[in-house]
């Protein structure tokens, strides 16, 4: 049987998919209101659907043909999702066996064989952007059963490398064996981290974009990488196109980062106040006094009245702020005053919602900002915030025999900063997301960010990913893998070992049986 893996792109192929793209998006999305959901087909699918085209067609296959074909160079293969899944391997190697039974191109032979399913895949989308193709391809009727693969819950068990004996190493995301789904990703500047995010977004949306119950994810952009125009081929692998960059310094983020409490009781405005409060002095690290807290959090409770419990806005918050000051100190301004005025003045969020942080995927461009500065903070503490209100609406996620919905990943790329000061909203994240199928991924570049006074991630991860440490925790090392003597210098021998594109795992088959090692080095997929 021919093995669909490894497979580079030829160059032609990825602006007919997007052409293919365009015209397919615009006939199936016809019918959609303004609030109605506009449908996407994924690079997955079409990649499927236009090799299963190419190998539909009965014509000549050129020998000379395939050969011009271009594969291009250093750029990640096709997902073998693409093949493999429906477990229909088998019946495309049968048929692409049979194409080219009549032909003397040899399919023994590693890159003829890469060409000639790129050139299926070419063929086909040419095909389908002639005359009305399009359309017969679209208009035939075809049924699935309720217990097709398209209606089920998709596997996540992500490929992230290979472990020291060459065993695939993967991560279980959503079966019902495992607690929860938190990924906590430590290494420091050079060690692969953004190549392990990268690795983990492809896999979880090429499992699952395919499927009625599709993964989407929030990724904060510390470093900019993601969201460089350079690295346009990333957002491909995403599934996810240039829309679904925010960048807040050209235009505010497009929701209101307020809670809306019409129809609600005014004890849980007043609970809101106080937390809000707080969070307007964490931002900033600054100390405030009891006196400020208690105007801070009554100018919160005054704009919803002002408001009638609907959305308020930093604006109107700094007004009622100032009218509860006296007379001689309404011109002067103090810590809540300063930072109200910052987010007033640099406009990062909309006074409307316009989009569903949920139901679509975005990455938020924040290498402008100053990581530790107060606007970053605010960018990421709203938004989680905001994540916490759509949760709470959200009904639980589906469960089946073997497996459980997952519906979004919040990934916080430099979460270090998010993590030394009083963040309620990502505690409560955490919390609330268990039983809704929404999951995180932090990353940071010491294994000791994770824990702090405010609160210990790592008793809550099912996956923390070690990777290069500019500096060493002895104390971090033996809570998180409950070692000592022995046991402890050998995994901190590991972890001062591993270089780039390298990481260690926890080893859940030793730990439970209480033998064998504890951890698990791995090298990461590229």
């Amino acid at each position: 049987m021919i093995l669909f893996n490894n497979i580079r792109i030829a160059d032609s192929i990825p602006e007919l998919l997007h052409q293919l793209k365009d015209r397919i998006e615009q006939k199936v999305n016809l019918q959609a209101t303004e609030k109605g959901q506009v449908q996407s087909i994924s690079q997955n699918m079409l990649l499927r659907l236009s090799f299963i085209t190419g190998l539909s067609l009965t014509e000549e296959r050129r020998t000379s043909e395939i050969e011009a074909l271009k594969l291009q160079a250093n750029v990640s293969t096709i997902h073998d999702t693409v093949f493999l899944k429906g477990n229909l391997m088998p019946l495309w190697s049968a048929i692409l066996k049979l194409r080219y039974k009549n032909s003397d191109v040899d399919l023994d032979n590693p890159t003829t064989l890469r060409k000639a399913i790129n050139y299926e895949i070419k063929r086909g989308a040419e095909y389908l952007l002639k005359s009305d193709n399009l359309d017969n391809w679209l208009l035939s009727t075809t049924t699935l059963s309720k217990t097709g693969s398209y209606g089920s819950i998709p596997k996540l068990s992500l490929q992230i490398g290979t472990y020291e004996d060459d065993i695939t190493a993967m991560l279980d995301m959503n079966s019902t064996n495992i607690s929860n789904t938190q990924v906590l990703i430590a290494g420091t500047t050079g060690s692969g981290k953004s190549n392990l995010l990268a690795v983990l977004v492809n896999e979880i949306r090429s499992l699952s974009v395919d499927s009625i119950y599709p993964v989407n994810f929030l990724l904060f952009d510390y470093k900019g990488e993601f969201s460089d125009p350079a690295n346009q081929s990333w957002l491909n692998l995403f599934e996810v196109d240039s829309s679904c960059i925010l960048d807040p310094i050209k235009h505010p983020l497009p929701f209101n980062p307020f809670k809306d409490f019409t129809g609600r009781t005014q004890n849980e405005i007043n609970l809101y106040s106080t937390e809000l409060a707080t969070a307007l002095s964490a931002i900033d690290s600054t100390k405030i006094s009891a006196n400020m807290s208690n105007r801070s959090s009554e100018a919160i409770i005054n704009s919803y009245k002002r408001n009638q419990n609907r959305s308020i806005t930093f604006d109107l918050i700094l007004r009622e702020y100032t009218n509860l000051q006296s007379d001689n100190e309404k011109d002067k301004d103090d810590s809540i005053k300063s930072v109200l005025k910052q987010l007033i003045r640099n406009n990062l969020f909309s006074k409307e919602d316009s989009v569903n942080l949920i139901k679509e995927s975005f990455i938020i461009k924040m290498d402008a900002f100053p990581k530790d500065g107060p606007l970053a903070k605010a960018i990421v503490y709203f938004i989680i915030s905001k994540l916490n209100t759509i949760y709470e609406k959200l009904p639980k996620q589906t469960i089946s025999d073997e497996l459980v919905e997952l519906r979004h990943f919040t990934i916080i790329d430099e979460a270090h900063y998010m993590l030394g000061f009083e963040n309620k909203p990502l505690r409560d994240l955490i919390a609330v997301g268990r039983n809704k199928g929404l999951s995180i991924i932090l990353a940071t570049q010491n294994m000791d960010s994770f824990k702090s006074e405010y609160f210990d991630f790592y008793a809550n991860a099912q996956y923390p990913l070690i990777m290069k440490q500019q500096s060493i925790n002895d104390g971090v090392i033996k809570d998180l893998f409950g070692v000592s003597g022995k046991e402890f210098q050998e995994i901190k021998e590991a972890i001062g070992s591993l270089q780039k594109g390298e990481l260690i795992i926890k080893n859940p088959t030793a730990i439970t049986l209480g033998m064998g090692k504890k951890i698990r080095g791995l090298r990461l997929n590229i």
